[in-house]
């Protein structure tokens, strides 16, 4: 079996892709583990009408309309620092932050661990896996950009949501499967939907 995933959901605009993310991986049978800010509970409930509880999580708050039933996910609050997820010694295949608030992206450049998502993030760094940071944050400024740099010298990939037009997108949906597939792309998951620059579709 592949090792789990984790995943970061934090107080960026654009929630729907973090949410979508855990759906997605889900149906691949993928093994998630899985902590959401308190900023990201806020704007889950602003952007997406979603009343998500961080103290007594339950799946079908933040996948109201479709629940996968193939994969696992595991849930952490985000200040516990008993999860596994906090230790090196728990071993993962990556990590992805989506989408990565702008403070999450300081906190992990500095190394803070100020909550559980910036510990497992640089528990990854430390540990030289994959950290992917979806983030979402338009104009950046000077300290944003620097930050940026930090953690990609460290070893994380830094992934703008910045959605291709390329493929013939026309709908919100369309953009937010774009980045998914990105981010699939590079935890070496495919989906038979998606499509490649260059590559016809199978008919």
């Amino acid at each position: 079996m592949s090792l789990p995933i984790v995943v970061g959901i934090t107080g960026a605009s654009g929630v729907v892709y973090g949410q979508r993310l855990v759906q997605v991986l889900l149906e691949l049978d993928q093994e998630i583990h899985l902590s959401i800010s308190d900023s990201a509970e806020q704007v889950l409930r602003h952007e997406l009408n979603l009343q998500v509880p961080l103290k007594e999580f339950r799946l079908e708050r933040l996948l109201p309309n479709r629940v996968p039933t193939r994969g696992q996910l595991h849930y952490y609050h985000y200040q516990d620092f008993m999860a596994p997820i906090a230790s090196g010694s728990f071993r993962t295949r990556a990590m992805v932050v989506c989408p990565c608030s702008g403070s999450t992206l300081s906190g992990i450049a500095c190394a803070a661990s100020r909550n559980l998502i910036q510990r497992a993030a640089d528990v990854h760094l430390k540990e030289k896996r994959p950290l992917i940071l979806v983030t979402r944050e338009t104009p950046l400024s000077l300290i944003q950009i620097d930050n940026m740099r930090t953690v990609a010298l460290a070893g994380a990939t830094v992934m703008p949501a910045s959605p291709g037009f390329y493929h013939g997108r026309s709908t919100v949906d369309d953009l937010v499967e774009f980045m998914i597939d990105r981010v699939l792309n590079h935890l070496g998951l495919d989906r038979p939907e998606s499509r490649q620059w260059g590559v016809e579709k199978n008919s």
